[in-house]
């Protein structure tokens, strides 16, 4: 049997508390030596798949394998892995050296031993002097440094760390994501790290995972996850990003803004409704001339340290957002350019909304275990099951939860610059794509209703094929 050049293969694990699945299929690998990085949004599922590989949690479907060891089922402590707490889980009671030599002491390690070792791992995180320390007398970035000797002075061939850096402050979590780094660098093991930071996963990072809704999103290099995000949620995670419909016209042009744009993207096939991404930094602004591709006003411009965030209204009603290193006051008229290489072109995920239905009668049909008064279904047997499509706008949200035909809650906000797109989750778990002009905030309870004449009905065979 050939011996996998993997140290952790993640194969189709998912994992349910009741009804609720927080992973749903994860597929990972990692390469021996690897820094990974899961980052996503707070309840995305990043923490409970750490916790699987830790063995802290079983997973409900799937296998995960160590150094090609089936380990699904293996406890904590006989895994060749140690984790490393958001809250550092130190014992107050025992002092540095203590702490540190606790796992040792455990596996009755050589006295001589442990001494050789701890004061190894003390080196290794910058904290020779502290060994007869009493834990409590330390700042927060020193108990993180002995959490980590802690963790490493086992010789451990995967270090997990849950957060680590959460708690500490800004200056602090920097000085820190650069020791870790270093640190990585030294000892040669895997790191698998868990972050909502994105900013710390682009600087610590072989490899990031971005995660959301219990699903992997994309795998790659910091690199390919900012210059070449695979969906929208991708690009507005990671970094600011101007997003926007589009039409890709043909191989190499699209169409967004209003405006035609060479670009260098191709095989989406002709005249395809796609997302358009481009980043703030990739838009040159200067004052109007004839090179300019769009036209508009400055609506705001804030200092940001190393550059200007400047908001720029266009002449077709779009909002770009454009950092650049000169101050373009709000009033300023503005020509903008952006050149072919920077324009990144992704498949739309969805042109509309789609839910499976069934036509109670001649004029209403039932989805989302509601009833919704709807002309389409007079072409259709009573009982018969369709697919239901709805378009994102014509998808009505009201302040009042009572007013609609079903409730929801806001749960993904992305401004796309002349609409916003939410997603809101229906009190059926459903998922309803939104397209509105309305502000909203994470978290919004809303009402939901739907026009008889913008719901479309066709057979479920149809869909099919």
């Amino acid at each position: 049997m050939q011996q996998s050049s993997y140290i952790i293969e993640v194969h189709n694990v998912s994992k349910h508390f009741g009804d609720k699945t927080v992973l749903d299929n994860i597929n990972l690998n990692v390469k021996k030596g690897e820094f990974v990085t899961i980052l996503g949004p707070s309840g995305c599922g990043k923490t409970t798949l750490l916790r699987l590989i830790a063995g802290f949690q079983t997973t409900s479907e799937g296998e995960i394998r160590i150094a090609g060891k089936e380990i699904t089922q293996t406890p904590p402590h006989l895994r060749p892995v140690n984790t490393v707490f958001q809250k550092y889980a130190l014992f107050p009671h025992l002092n540095v050296y203590d702490n540190i030599a606790f796992g040792l002491k455990l596996k009755k390690v050589a006295a001589p031993v442990i001494e050789k070792k701890v004061k190894a791992a003390l080196k290794m995180v910058g904290m020779t002097d502290y060994e007869y320390r009493d834990v409590d007398s330390l700042s927060g970035g020193q108990q993180q440094r002995v959490a980590i000797a802690r963790a490493i002075v086992n010789e451990p061939e995967v270090l997990l760390l849950d957060e680590p850096l959460a708690a500490l402050d800004l200056k602090m979590r920097k000085d820190m994501q650069m020791e870790l780094k270093e640190m990585h660098q030294k000892l040669g093991i895997t790191f698998i790290y868990v972050t909502h930071d994105q900013e710390e996963a682009l600087t610590l990072s072989d490899t990031i995972v971005v995660m959301s809704e219990g699903k992997i999103q994309q795998i790659g290099t910091p690199m390919d996850i900012y210059n070449e995000p695979i969906n929208s949620f991708v690009a507005d995670f990671i970094g600011e990003s101007n997003i926007l419909n589009g039409i890709m016209i043909h191989d190499k042009k699209v169409s967004f803004a209003g405006h035609e744009f060479e670009c260098v993207d191709k095989g989406f096939g002709e005249n395809v409704e796609v997302d358009v991404v481009i980043r703030p930094e990739d838009v040159y602004i200067f004052d109007p001339s004839d090179v300019a591709q769009l036209t508009g006003v400055v609506t705001s411009c804030i200092f940001k340290g190393v550059h200007y965030e400047i908001v720029v209204q266009t002449s077709e009603g779009y909002e770009i957002m454009v950092q650049d290193y000169h101050c373009f006051e709000a009033g300023r008229n503005v020509g903008l350019l952006v050149k072919p290489f920077d324009i990144h072109v992704m498949k739309k995920e969805r042109s509309c909304n789609t839910f499976e239905g069934k036509v109670i009668d001649d004029s209403h049909v039932e989805f989302l275990g509601c009833s919704f008064e709807a002309p389409a279904a007079a072409g259709f047997e009573s009982g018969e099951k369709v697919v239901v499509e709805v378009d994102f706008k014509d998808i009505i949200l009201q302040d009042n939860e009572e007013d609609g035909e079903l409730s929801g809650d806001v749960n993904f906000i992305l401004y796309k610059g002349d609409h916003y797109h939410l997603t809101v989750v229906s009190d059926w778990g459903v998922d309803i794509f939104v397209d509105t002009n309305d502000v909203w905030d994470n978290g919004d309870c809303v009402g939901i209703s739907i026009l008889p004449e913008s719901i479309r009905l066709k057979k479920l065979q149809e869909d099919a094929e």
